[in-house]
């Protein structure tokens, strides 16, 4: 787990150090928040209306992202806060993320509790190519608050999909296929199963001549659940 934080930490530091050492115009900078009629993950219902801001900041192919997810309708609702350390050139990518919620082993939310036995951490490694017409990517958790098998041992929960982009009527659309290979609480499967089947379509809704509001619409299905859900949401950015 030290080696998990100890990577994070490097992360934060090679930002910090070259910044002193390279043009502003090399770095990439991201503030954003969505705001959604329902938090769908994965083909998993993680709750309802929800703001997701997110903060990121890239150089030269890596890039280090917070990101998280608040209930607007229910208190209820887990809140979430994420971050991501992740790499790519050309088509390839890879990263880490460390996701904590307020919910799980740690009855009083502590986000600094990395104790394996009793963390409202999850951390996973990721794995993915983008062949153009396609994107493939693979996700395994591999540490923290992860689910477990039908044996009751740690399931290091793993999640692959498939994303095809393409346009239709000047909308940018996507459709993916998301598969769980073996059994896990994590996601609620007993073998292999598929858990997300969605369908996205964005358009950008321009609101003056200088600003414009993507807007965007998924159906999603998740056939091992049994569940299909319809999610409209739209994002904020300078």
């Amino acid at each position: 787990m030290e080696m998990v934080k100890g990577l994070f930490l490097a992360g934060m530091l090679l930002f910090g150090a070259t910044a002193t050492e390279a043009q502003e115009k090399d770095f990439e900078t991201t503030v954003a928040t969505d705001v959604v009629s329902q938090y769908i993950w994965r083909g998993q219902d993680c709750g309802n209306v929800s703001l997701q801001p997110t903060l990121g900041v890239g150089y030269k192919g890596i890039s280090l992202t917070a990101w998280g997810s608040v209930g607007l309708t229910d208190p209820s609702d887990t809140k979430e806060f994420d971050l991501t350390l992740s790499y790519s050139i050309g088509g390839l990518n890879v990263g880490i993320t460390d996701y904590w919620f307020n919910a799980g082993l740690d009855p009083q939310n502590r986000y600094f509790k990395y104790d394996a036995h009793g963390t409202n951490h999850l951390f996973e490694a990721n794995i993915g190519y983008d062949f153009g017409p396609v994107s493939l990517q693979w996700y395994t958790n591999f540490a923290g608050n992860d689910g477990v098998n039908g044996n009751g041992k740690r399931a290091y929960s793993s999640y692959m999909e498939a994303v095809v982009p393409f346009k239709l009527s000047a909308v940018e659309w996507s459709a993916v296929v998301g598969v769980v290979p073996y059994a896990t609480t994590s996601y609620g499967t007993t073998g292999f199963a598929v858990t997300n089947l969605a369908l996205k379509a964005t358009k950008e809704i321009r609101v003056t001549d200088s600003f414009s509001v993507p807007v965007f619409a998924q159906v999603a299905a998740n056939p091992c659940s049994q569940k299909a859900y319809l999610v409209l949401g739209l994002t904020l950015q300078p």
